[in-house]
């Protein structure tokens, strides 16, 4: 799991967000569990029932002037209840100050306090972009990522079958890698995987009998990419020949990856066959399925219609007897 403190965050992104810390280290290494945003306006005005603590609290122009205008028991009774809670990060946008007592209880209670000059909705939209990338799920498959005329290719298979070698050749042929060897996966949306290379290999590439290769240094800029949405598996095996293999495409195979299905090829590999133009033709295919048209099933329609067609000339011309 992706663990992510305040201190981490003002670290890697103060200028990004604009952000000022109202109270230098007071509870940098508290701990941010989710990317979502709250604004406490019910909780300030005494309504903590249902107050969703977790979650990282936004004060904007409306909560600081509420504080402002309570006297001084109605605001230490409110500010008694709110930080009663265990809260993880306070963020006050557009380089407004809470009232002093605020700042009081937040050192007492070691909450972190952040100033932003950000307008309130530009810095919810800006922060939960970032952290639902920080905690989107994650994984990573052996495997090598290519993006073939636009389309994420994700080879799979038993180590030393040849998936840097066809990933070496596509590059030359002038496609883009993403990764190879360790493919890093994140789910950024419910039907969608985007990979991209694990930080330590980038895009180098290990080829059997010559050694590490730097892509990037080799190619140019223009033989990577730093990801892409993976939207084909195709799983390279050896050449089986009990096996039967997909010879129409009439059933689309898939696979699952962080609960995301994508369609999965299985390609035999032999001696002499090119597995690399068979790359660029899923890759084809799998636009044409995207556009609406289905290659297999168009031929199955009209293999059927012409059989019914001749089958009803057959039946007409039987009991003709001019």
């Amino acid at each position: 799991m992706t663990v992510m403190t305040v201190g981490r965050l003002l670290s890697e992104k103060r200028e990004f967000f604009e952000f000022f810390p109202l109270l230098e280290g007071v509870g940098y290494e508290k701990y941010l569990t989710n990317s979502l945003m709250h604004r406490p306006g019910l909780a300030l005005a005494g309504y903590t029932e249902r107050f969703a603590h977790n979650r990282t609290q936004v004060l904007g122009q409306t909560e600081i002037s509420f504080l402002n205008s309570l006297s001084d028991e109605q605001l230490d009774d409110r500010l008694e209840r709110l930080f009663a809670f265990d809260i993880p990060l306070f963020i006050v946008t557009k380089g407004m100050v809470p009232p002093r007592k605020f700042l009081d209880f937040a050192v007492k209670t070691q909450t972190p306090v952040i100033q932003t000059n950000l307008s309130t909705t530009e810095l919810i939209t800006r922060l939960t972009i970032y952290l639902d990338n920080i905690f989107a799920p994650q994984t990573t498959i052996h495997g090598s990522l290519v993006d073939v005329y636009g389309v994420g290719l994700l080879y799979t298979g038993k180590s030393g079958i040849g998936k840097s070698e066809c990933a070496l050749d596509l590059v030359e042929r002038g496609h883009r890698l993403v990764a190879d060897d360790v493919v890093k996966i994140t789910k950024k949306a419910a039907q969608v995987i985007v990979g991209g290379p694990v930080e330590k290999l980038g895009h180098h590439m290990e080829v059997r009998g010559i050694g590490i290769i730097d892509i990037e240094k080799l190619f140019g800029i223009r033989a990577i990419r730093l990801q892409k949405r993976i939207e084909v598996e195709v799983r390279l095996e050896s050449w089986d020949e009990n096996k039967e293999y997909e010879r129409l495409g009439i059933d689309e195979h898939r696979t699952s990856i962080l609960g995301v299905e994508i369609p999965v090829v299985v390609i035999p590999v032999s001696p002499g066959k090119n597995i690399t133009v068979i790359s660029e033709v899923i890759s084809m295919n799998h636009m044409l399925k995207v556009y609406g048209e289905n290659t297999a099933q168009r031929f199955i329609q009209r293999l059927s219609e012409e059989i019914a067609r001749r089958k009803t000339t057959y039946t007409y011309l039987e009991a003709d007897t001019e």
